[in-house]
This record gives structure tokens, sequence and C-alpha cells, in this order.
């Protein structure tokens, strides 16, 4: 079988990765997708390094059973703990990591802080740490941790008072003097996306590194000349750790949410 039409893989600790690979979807929609969800044992921010390593190893793994030609570690957390054993591990298989997208914010210009939400153990990593260090010089950079968010998301609330409440509970102390972007430091965050539009006012822009993971996946890809000529639509397989078929359910319905 032409490894072009092997699957990619995608996994994180819940349902969040899938608003990355939805980002792939829309740029390679003829490439086949496997999606691994971890939902069992989300959320990973508030766990150990250790732990969440192990778990992240646990699902490349698995990933790697499915024939997949690419893996993308869509998840922040997962990315900062393990993603240079990874690939020092798996040498022959391109795997594409996420990063909060702070270049992108600060590109913009804007006045203000840039507040970047992010679960706890993805504040604290090295990795973060050192991409602040670089770019702190050239914006206002909020590192904001937002301990219970992905709970809300992994539960299927996407909007409504309470997440509401919640958001402006976090994002409310720096409203003043005034927010310039708001960069979202975790994939599960996008989803609600609207919600913080909703708290913060349309003036506000927000980010997430989505899309230029997706593009860089791309270029993987192009460069190995691994990228499937089917002019077909590909196929969509979503497995998660729940086993539960409401989950997979809420996971296809989330790739099509906006």
């Amino acid at each position: 079988m032409d490894i072009k039409n092997n699957p990619i893989g995608f996994f994180d600790s819940g349902v969040g990765g899938l608003s990355v690979m939805r980002e792939s979807i829309a740029i390679m929609p003829n490439e086949n997708y496997i999606y691994f969800g971890d939902s069992k044992n989300a959320p990973y921010g508030t766990k150990s390094l250790e732990e969440v390593r192990k778990l992240t190893f646990d699902a490349v793994e698995f990933l790697l059973m499915k024939n997949v030609k690419a893996i993308v570690i869509a998840c922040n957390t997962a990315t900062s703990a393990a993603i240079e054993d990874l690939r020092n591990k798996y040498t022959d298989i391109p795997i594409i990591g996420i990063e909060p997208a702070i270049k992108p914010a600060i590109s913009l210009n804007k006045e203000g802080n840039i507040i970047v939400m992010a679960t706890p153990m993805t504040l604290r990593e090295n990795k973060f740490k050192e991409l602040m260090n670089k770019l702190d010089d050239k914006g206002n950079l909020v590192p904001l941790p937002c301990a219970g968010l992905v709970e809300y998301i992994e539960q299927g609330i996407l909007g409504g008072n309470d997440l509401e409440s919640y958001l402006k509970e976090k994002l409310n102390p720096y409203l003043k003097p005034k927010i310039a972007s708001v960069v979202l430091g975790c994939t599960h965050y996008p989803f609600v996306k609207r919600t913080i539009s909703k708290v913060l006012g349309d003036d506000v822009a927000i980010i997430d590194g989505g899309h230029g993971t997706s593009l860089e996946l791309k270029r993987k890809l192009k460069d190995k000349g691994e990228l499937n000529a089917s002019k077909e639509k590909g196929k969509i397989e979503i497995y998660n750790s729940n086993n539960d078929s409401k989950v997979i359910d809420f996971c296809y319905n989330l790739i099509n949410t906006k």
C-alpha cells in the first residue's frame, strides 16, 4: 500500500485537538485522518510531567499501530511535556507539536496586553517559559492559567451563564488598561472562542495555533513526498479512551463547529 494513502494521526488529552484537525481537514480535505482523544485521563494540565509523558507515549503507540504517516500532538500540555523525547525515539515519522500563537498576536501591533490563556502545566513548562523569554520584550505578555476550562469543554459546555461567569472572573481583572489580544494556549479553547468574544467584545483579537500547525504538517508531508494525491474526500476515524458512543458523536459534531 502506498504510504501516501495512510492516515494522519492526531492526539489530544480529550476533544480539544479536534480544533487543530478540522483546520488540517480544511487545508487537506483529501487526506485520511485518525484522531485519538484521551478523555478518560483528561485534563492533562493538572497532572505531573511524568504522567503526561507516559500517556502521550501510549497514545503515539496506539496511532502507530494504525499505520499513520505523521502524528500531530494537538495538545499544548503534551507537546510541552514530551515532544522532544518523542522525536528522539520515533525518528522515521514526522511528529508535529503545537505552541501558543504568541508571534501572530505580537505581529498585530495592537495596543494593550496580550493574554495567554493556557493550562497550569503548559505555563509551568520550560518550553513555554523559553518562548515567553524570547518574545517578552516584543509585547506585553500576560500568562493566564485557566484550571477548569478544559473540563467545561469536555462536558460539552461551550456557552451559557456558568461558562461566561468563569471567563469573566478570569479575564475582567485584565480589561484595564486594555487587552490587545488573547492567545488560546490550549487546543480545547477554540471551541469557546465565541463565548470569549462575547465576554471581551469583538475588538479583542482571539488567536490560536491550529492553522499554523496544519500548514506545518502539510509542509512536512510535501517535503517527504507523502501528500495524498487522491481527489476524493478523505476518511475520518475517531477513537476515545472513554469508549463512549456519546463522546464519539460529540467529537464528530465538534469537527463541524466554528
